[in-house]
Parts: structure tokens; C-alpha cells; sequence
């Protein structure tokens, strides 16, 4: 055994020339172009999916809405409206119902409110109750119906407010505003939103 392999190295190192196979040159620029290739392809592979995560990510349930004013109100619910179309409104992950906004995941949400009053002056006040408020709570289900806010306006033309609420997957919130009190149409002056914080 000992004398093969000193035969077997004293043939390599006689300086005899040994026969390549032809391909094994193409092995060589083919091999790191294909493990480049593939490394590329994994890279981008996970940045795809990065993406699809971020966007499936519970954190993108949100909506920024406008109300949808169509003149004289017959019931003190607002309506409201959201779309790309529409400026600087949208709805991601939540759906608008009638005009309400339907709740898809459950989780914490921070909700945000500001409703001006149309033609609002002091004559105003003279003529209406100063009991006119604003609330904002859950309309449906039936069995989860609370007020989340409630707002006097105290003599004045604006309310807003914030606060953070837990909201379950199908709770439609709804909004009511005193009746015969008109709600400035305005993207800057009314405006509504919720967006998902927290599981």
C-alpha cells in the first residue's frame, strides 16, 4: 500500500501533464455565477416577504375619514366617507358600513375626533341648548353597545379628542351629533380616525 502511494506522488510531482476533463473549466466560472445568482435570489426573496409581512402587519388597520355631508340631517348619526379619491383620507384594514366604520381585528386602537359646527357664531348659542354634544361609541353588536366618548362643545364651535379604546373584530362605532346642529363638511375642520396599536 505504501509503495502505490509513493508511486501515485511521484507521478504527480514528475511534472507529467494529467488530463483535465473539458468541463472542468466551465465548472469554475459556472459554479460562483451560480451561487451568486442564488444568493441574489434569497436576498430578494426575503425582502419580498418582509414586505408582504409589513403589509399584513395589524399595525396598517387604520382609517382617516371625511364626513359625508349630504345636506339637512334627519338623525342625529354623521356619516362619513373614505378613499384616495377623496385627499387626505383612507381606510386600511377597517370597512365603511353606511357610512360607519366597521372594525375588522380586534385589538387597542387609538381613536382621534374633531367635529366644527357649520355657520357657528355666538347668535348660534343663543338659540341652541348648551347640552349639544358630541359621542362617538360602539352601535353594534347590540351586546357591546357603549359610548367610548361624549363631548359638550360649552358654548364653543369645535370638540375634539383621543383616547385609547380596546375594539372587538365587527364593532361598528358610530358617531352622533345634536340634532339640528350641522357639522361643518371641511376635510380640516371634521374629521375621524382609528388606528390599530396593540393586539
Amino acid at each position: 500500500m505504501q509503495r502505490r502511494l509513493k508511486t501515485t506522488m511521484a507521478e504527480e510531482g514528475s511534472g507529467c501533464p494529467v488530463p483535465r476533463l473539458p468541463w472542468a473549466s466551465v465548472l469554475r466560472v459556472a459554479l460562483p455565477l451560480f451561487l451568486a445568482g442564488a444568493v441574489i435570489y434569497c436576498f430578494l426573496c426575503t425582502q419580498r416577504l418582509a414586505q408582504q409581512r409589513q403589509l399584513e402587519s395589524p399595525g396598517w388597520d387604520m382609517a382617516e375619514l371625511q364626513l359625508n355631508h349630504t345636506g339637512q340631517r334627519q338623525d342625529c348619526r354623521l356619516r362619513w366617507q373614505g378613499g384616495p379619491a377623496l385627499g387626505r383620507s383612507f381606510v386600511h384594514g377597517p370597512e365603511l358600513d353606511n357610512g360607519q366604520l366597521h372594525v375588522q381585528r380586534s385589538g387597542i386602537y387609538r381613536l382621534h375626533i374633531q367635529v366644527t359646527l357649520a355657520n357657528c357664531s355666538s347668535s348660534l348659542w343663543a338659540t341652541t341648548p348648551h347640552r349639544a354634544t358630541l359621542t362617538v361609541g360602539i352601535c353594534s353588536p347590540a351586546a357591546r353597545s357603549i359610548s367610548l366618548l361624549r363631548l359638550n362643545f360649552h358654548g364653543g364651535c369645535v370638540v375634539t379628542s383621543q383616547r385609547l379604546t380596546p375594539l372587538g373584530r365587527g364593532d361598528t362605532l358610530c358617531t352622533n351629533l345634536t340634532l339640528p346642529l350641522l357639522p361643518s363638511p371641511n376635510a380640516d375642520e371634521t374629521f375621524f380616525g382609528v388606528q390599530w396599536v396593540h393586539p
